[in-house]
């Protein structure tokens, strides 16, 4: 069935108030985002039923209209057609909504999340190089020798040129995100793991910097997230402030270097500091809870594995990935949150492959087949969730056993995750190999039965009668 997006957009706008009331649109992955002037006039449940929107809430202050992979196109006809500004909401938000504490959470995952997703292209091409080299490495392949200038070239030059200096990219994705000046969020995180410092830190028990007389003990930040991603809120306020009480003729050159003075002392003695002390707490809670093994560890996998997709639904599921991101950065893997996920991903594949093989009118096939596609093609299962899983409830039992059992297996078989910004659709084998080839087939193997067994539940008990006479109504 062919989507008109024009319509969709038209349709959209009329419903949200008309031009006059939104302020800035944006899109995600598979979401419309507006800010809107006044959200009482926004008909969130006629929005719903507009052809091709498969679902519409508030996140905050900001309305989430669903749509999937033709986002982007709506999101130009919405422009075109209402002529309002396209970019960052929250950018505008932080400067024209007045602050409410209970705004707090959303706004803080949102800007992790802002400034994360930003490395995503950065993360796979970077964790690829070592899955290509694992690959062709002695330990699968054969095709390359662990001393082949190849094999090191890919395995670990190219590897630790991506995730050595994280600090300095995402010094500026997250300046970005919040309005900062980006590259001095590069130089932010550039100071953090300069040279100088990584060699104090690196001495055999430890040594001692001054940061303006002040002797603190040296860290070593490379490979590190939450040091400037605390860091960088407080360089946005300082430069906004001095952009604000400089005079023109000296903000060019004394703007940046008065930004810098300030922030640079409260990064290395205060938020860096902390930020290293609570990602020590994250890897040490994520590897304990993974060291338990037995019953425990399989229970938590089985609750990932079944529930996950509704963690996204209701917008939970940003804490833990980022948690595992952080955790995937500092060490290297995953050992349970992104396996127990993809289980979780495989079953909605299979949710939408089991009402596609059941149902029976041709425009509802067509749509399940699509959203099969969106699914495994794109690594989109939005579609899926709203378009049949929240349509249909009983479709979830096929979720939520296909996905525990999936990830439960996999638990046994000790399959581990390595990729922080790895492929969610049919390649997300890749995310495995450098596990090795056992790794990768049990991987497979898990999301496999995650499939099949959601697909199956789903085909025989996924509908009830009367919902199968509505759809060949």
């Amino acid at each position: 069935m062919a989507v008109d997006n024009k319509q969709i957009a038209t349709d959209v706008l009329e419903l949200v108030g008309g031009a006059e009331n939104v302020t800035v649109a944006t899109n995600c992955m598979t979401r419309l985002r507006l800010m809107l002037k006044d959200n009482n006039k926004a008909d969130v449940e006629k929005i719903k039923k507009v052809k091709g929107v498969l679902g519409c809430q508030f996140a905050g202050s900001q309305l989430q209209v669903i749509i999937g992979q033709n986002v982007p196109k709506v999101l130009a006809e919405f422009v075109a057609i209402s002529g309002v500004k396209q970019g960052e909401v929250v950018e505008e938000n932080l400067d024209k909504e007045p602050f409410n504490i209970k705004q707090l959470p959303n706004i803080i995952l949102d800007y992790l999340s802002g400034s994360m997703t930003q490395l995503i292209p950065l993360l796979m091409a970077g964790g690829l190089f070592r899955t290509i080299a694992a690959v062709l490495g002695p330990t699968m392949l054969g095709v390359l020798s662990a001393d082949d200038p190849t094999y090191t070239f890919l395995y670990t030059t190219l590897y630790e040129a991506t995730f050595t200096f994280i600090p300095i990219y995402l010094g500026y994705a997250a300046a970005k995100k919040l309005g900062a000046s980006p590259v001095l969020g590069m130089l932010l995180g550039g100071a953090l793991m300069a040279p100088s410092v990584v060699s104090v830190a690196t001495q055999e028990g430890g040594g001692i910097i001054s940061v303006y007389g002040i002797q603190i003990a040296a860290a070593n930040y490379q490979q590190s997230v939450l040091p400037i991603i605390l860091s960088v809120p407080v360089l946005y306020f300082v430069e906004k402030f001095f952009k604000k009480v400089m005079p023109d003729v000296l903000s060019t050159v004394f703007t940046p270097f008065c930004t810098m003075i300030v922030t640079i002392p409260i990064a290395f003695i205060v938020l860096a500091p902390i930020g290293n002390e609570i990602g020590t707490l994250i890897a040490n809670a994520l590897f304990g809870l993974a060291d338990l093994g037995g019953i425990g560890i399989l229970i938590v996998m089985a609750v990932l594995g079944a529930f996950w997709q509704l963690f996204v639904v209701c917008g939970m599921h940003m804490p833990v990935i980022l948690l595992a991101q952080v955790q995937i950065i500092a060490a290297g893997y995953d050992p349970f949150v992104f396996v127990s996920t993809n289980c979780a991903m495989a079953a909605v594949w299979g949710c939408a492959f089991g009402a596609f093989l059941k149902m029976k009118n041709p425009d509802e096939k067509s749509l399940a087949i699509g959203y099969v596609i969106s699914a495994i093609a794109g690594g989109v299962t939005e579609p899926a969730l709203f378009g049949i899983l929240m349509r249909f409830r009983r479709t979830m039992f096929g979720m939520f056993i296909g996905g525990a059992i999936g990830a439960v297996f996999s638990g046994l078989m000790g399959v581990t995750y390595y990729l922080a910004g790895g492929a969610s659709n049919f390649l997300v084998f890749t995310n495995y190999l450098q596990g090795g080839q056992m790794n990768t087939v049990w991987a497979i193997v898990g999301m496999a039965i995650s499939f099949v067994i959601a697909a199956a539940v789903v085909f025989v008990s996924g509908f009830s009668k009367e919902e199968l006479a509505e759809m060949e109504a």
